[in-house]
């Protein structure tokens, strides 16, 4: 390290660094040089004093230095070995060449040798402030004088550069003193700097070049050499073009972030741009759309509307020809040809319709023709033409935006729809703040505003609001319940909107028409207020991968949302597999419910992978109403958790009716009911087991229901297990209430199964249940006769049952006669909900389980429903079939289940744990 130390620090650094490089000696201390530069005189006569010069160093002799460095092993008088310093390189080399020029003639050396080592010693060591004649390689002699003459040959100043000792005038006393010591460092920099070929301008200065400055360490004696000072110089060189590089390389980095942050920015605006203009482009999309159906309706209007004022022209004056003809024409002969005349001009339409009622007129356009009640102008539209004999009214729709300009405000652009209009980019808060005005409101589902109903009658239930219709009473919200019932249609595989992955609707047909519900496409609209109770049977043999995820969805709000639903696991081999799904919800006008299927990935194929069931009603649900007193609760699991034993799940509230009459225990695990009524309940949780003793005994879904601190087991359900693969285990039933009775779950798992129990907002681990007066309902709980259980090659055999709780008056169970213990009988008109779970051991191809109603004792059994389930799962010691269906009944109607195998045989059936019956009946 090179360090220049202030002039004040050694006033001798100069002379002490090169006495370092020559070997001779040197500051082998921080003590070595504290005081003024030591001065001699030309004759080295008189010591320097104490006070001159002070160290260890300063007042020895240099005869002793030389004696050692040609004899590096005898040790120098009056001092040790250890503290003598090391010999430089150059002056190990110089020695070493003269010994072998002039070797030791009797141990001593020849007069050369002693007259070059006196010339050595007098300019060294005591002539350092005088003259010295130095010897040129090439014989000459060269006078060297003070610092130089301590420098090795090829350091020294070259002869072009020769400084001529110049005699000094003697001061007082006597001597002539040392040169200035600013002069030697200069003199030196500038013999080091020839002797490197560095310019003054490399060095950094003018004329001093680079000053070499002593970096000795207290307690060290090694001193660099000269081709290591060389070396330093050098790197320190390097180094700061090194630096020097790097700047330029951190600048120019510097510089292209700037570009690419200005470069991002545009992109960005670019991308606003285009964001804004795809929604500007969208927005008029929307206006085109809605223009061109006003222009369709219209045109179509238009055109009927011309048809009929022709058909009414055509009829006019063929009924005034008639008149005419009948006023000439008074003899019987002639008006049975007149007759016959007007039948062949007019047409048989005619003299179908004969005179119609007031409010009707006769519709030509059916065949045949007949008379039909006069439309109503709906809501939006005006009455363009009266009604007719022969014509019905015509309507206008109201256009808002002409009449009411600034029905939207200054700056919305008002847009004109069949029945209503729409205030463009207006969102469905500032609608619902009133801004579609008076007798209209603002539909969610097409956002727009639409004038209000106009109740014919003029009785009105729900009046208009702002984001709800008008509601007009019926004669069927009398009622206080009402079933129906829908078949399925599987869409084809070729349509593009029936992909398994993201999913798609099940088309829903509904059996007969009803008064609470209507099909609109692939889903049921209510019209009625209530609660309502949903069930699905759905059978399915499949290949893809993971699962499939049947779910009830329900739209009472922007979007939809799953009510509940069930995964159907993928099995080993393809085998047909069956689940069944129920839920319950609270329901109002414009509410739709839908049977929607999906697949997690992409990897399956609809025609492949994918063969759905076809089975008889296999949607069916019933309404309450309101005045019932029923309360709706849905709830699900709070946390997904890992158990490998018994395992009670904790809810939360999703919805609830009526707080005050159910509620959830302190611990979450239970439903606790404050009045006696009759409860109608279905628990679903999706989970993932792992382990080979899953698949052998399986899963149990135990239903319990506390009182006065006692537990009593309502029903059991049992579950084939699976092995690394999602499933969904359920349990449905009914069961009566009292004040203070609380209802729990637990599943019962084997042991070395881990399981990992879902529980989220997605509806797969999901509670629904209804509570109802014991005034308007009652259930029955039923198990499998263990006297008649089939076994062997069952064919649609009736099952026998063994009531379990107590008789009652609008439902039991026959005990005599030919349908003893097979059909249960219904003692009053209403609904019924009927929950069977059947537990058994077979090696059927497929096994059918069906619902049958018969209506009196000399007809015919007619099925209801239908559920039907594989072969059994290779591993495992249990299976399970469940059928959930809701229908109507009246005084008489008679129930029963059958039980068929194809191509098998059935071998055990439990009738204890794992096979229950549950029906409940409503007062209609």
């Amino acid at each position: 390290m090179l360090v220049r130390p202030p002039y004040w620090t050694c006033s001798c650094w100069l002379g002490v660094c090169f006495w370092l490089l020559t070997g001779e000696g040197g500051c082998a201390s921080a003590q070595l040089c504290r005081s003024p530069p030591c001065s001699r005189n030309s004759n080295n006569e008189h010591p320097p004093s104490k006070q001159q010069c002070q160290g260890p160093h300063c007042s020895g002799r240099v005869g002793h230095t030389s004696r050692a460095f040609l004899h590096p092993t005898s040790p120098v008088q009056g001092q040790t070995q250890s503290k003598q310093p090391p010999p430089s390189l150059f002056s190990l080399q110089q020695q070493q060449r003269q010994q072998q020029q002039q070797p030791f003639v009797g141990g001593r050396l020849e007069h050369s040798s002693l007259s070059t080592r006196h010339t050595a010693e007098s300019c060294f060591g005591g002539g350092g402030g005088g003259d010295c004649a130095i010897r040129a390689p090439n014989g000459t002699l060269r006078n060297c004088k003070g610092i130089e003459c301590r420098l090795p040959p090829r350091l020294r100043q070259k002869p072009r550069l020769a400084i001529q000792a110049v005699p000094c005038p003697p001061n007082q006393e006597g001597s002539c003193p040392e040169p200035s010591l600013v002069r030697e460092t200069e003199r030196a920099a500038q013999f080091v700097g020839e002797d490197l070929a560095y310019t003054a301008s490399e060095l950094g200065s003018a004329t001093l070049g680079v000053q070499l400055t002593c970096d000795v360490k207290p307690g060290e004696n090694e001193v660099p050499s000269e081709d290591a000072l060389v070396l330093q110089l050098q790197l320190m060189k390097g180094q700061e073009k090194f630096v020097e590089a790097l700047k330029s390389q951190q600048t120019l980095i510097m510089d292209l972030q700037q570009k690419l942050a200005e470069q991002q920015n545009t992109l960005v605006t670019q991308q606003r741009e285009i964001i804004e203009q795809q929604r500007k482009m969208y927005e008029q999309m929307d206006l085109i759309k809605v223009q061109y159906g006003m222009l369709f309706d219209t045109v179509k209007q238009m055109s009927l509307k011309g048809l009929q004022e022709d058909l009414q022209h055509y009829f006019e004056g063929n009924l005034q020809g008639l008149r005419n003809q009948l006023r000439s024409h008074l003899q019987k002969s002639y008006s049975g040809h007149k007759i016959e005349f007007d039948a062949k001009v007019i047409g048989e339409p005619l003299m179908g319709c004969g005179l119609c009622e007031s409010g009707e007129f006769c519709n030509f356009q059916k065949t045949p023709s007949r008379c039909e009640r006069c439309t109503l102008c709906p809501a939006g539209f005006f009455q363009l033409s009266e009604c007719s004999a022969n014509a019905d009214r015509i309507c206008q729709d109201r256009d808002e935006c002409v009449e009411s300009p600034s029905i939207c405000g200054e700056r919305i652009k008002c847009l004109n729809t069949p029945g209503g209009f729409r205030c463009l980019g207006v969102a469905e808060k500032e609608a619902a703040l009133g801004l579609c005005g008076e007798e209209y409101f603002f539909n969610k589902e097409v956002l727009e505003c639409q004038a209000c109903l106009t109740c014919e009658d003029g009785v009105v239930a729900f009046p208009c609001t702002l984001v709800s219709d008008t509601i007009c009473s019926t004669a069927s919200e009398n009622k206080l319940s009402e079933s129906w019932a829908a078949h399925l249609v599987f869409p084809l595989a070729t349509s593009s909107a029936s992909q398994v992955y993201p999913g798609f609707d099940l088309t829903i047909k509904g059996e007969e028409e009803c008064n609470i519900v209507t099909v609109e496409g692939n889903r049921v609209l209510f019209k009625q207020h209530g609660l309502m109770w949903a069930d699905f049977n759905f059978a399915v043999k499949h290949n893809c991968r993971n699962f499939l995820h049947l779910s009830l969805k329900f739209n009472n709000s922007e979007e939809d949302y799953e009510l509940s639903g069930v995964r159907v696991e993928q099995p080993e081999g393809k085998i047909l597999q069956s689940v069944t799904l129920s839920s319950a919800t609270e329901v109002e006008p414009g509410h739709v419910l839908s049977v929607f299927l999906k697949s997690p990935n992409q990897f399956c194929n609809q025609s492949k992978d994918l063969n759905v069931y076809d089975l008889h009603a296999p949607l069916s649900l019933f309404w309450l109403s309101h005045d019932t007193g029923a309360v709706a609760m849905t709830a699900q699991t709070s946390t997904a958790v890992h158990y490998q034993t018994n395992y009670r799940p904790t809810f939360k509230l999703v919805s609830l009716s009526d707080p005050y009459m159910l509620a959830l225990s302190h611990d979450g695990r239970a439903i606790r009911f404050t009045e006696t009524g009759v409860v109608k309940f279905v628990f679903h949780q999706a989970l993932y087991s792992m382990g080979h003793t899953c698949i052998r005994e399986g899963f149990s879904l135990a239903s319990y229901l506390n009182r006065n601190g006692t537990n009593t087991e309502l029903m059991t359900v049992h579950k084939s297990g699976v092995n690394y693969r999602d499933t969904t285990i359920s349990a449905s039933g009914a069961t009566r209430v009292e004040a203070g009775d609380l209802l729990s779950f637990e599943i019962l798992s084997p042991a070395q199964c881990s399981v990992r129990y879902f529980g989220d907002s997605s509806g797969i681990s999901m509670l629904s249940l209804i509570w109802i007066p014991s005034a308007v309902s009652t259930e029955l709980s039923a198990l499998v006769s263990i006297r008649g259980l089939p076994t062997g090659a069952v064919r649609n055999r009736l099952l026998d049952f063994t009531q379990v709780s107590p008789s009652e008056e609008q439902i039991h169970l026959i005990s005599a006669g030919q349908y003893a213990h097979k059909y249960f009988v219904f003692n009053d008109r209403g609904v019924a909900s009927v929950a069977f779970t059947l537990k058994l051991i077979h090696s059927c191809n497929m096994l059918q389980v069906t619902l049958n109603q018969l209506i009196s004792d000399r007809g015919q059994p007619k099925a209801l429903a239908q559920q039907v389930g594989g072969q059994m799962p290779e591993g495992a010691i249990w299976t399970s079939v469940s059928l959930r269906s809701s229908f109507k009944v009246h005084n008489g109607t008679m129930i029963s289940i059958s039980l068929n195998c194809v191509r098998g045989r059935v071998n055990h059936i439990a009738h204890e744990r794992g096979t229950s019956l549950s029906i409940l009946w409503i007062s209609s």
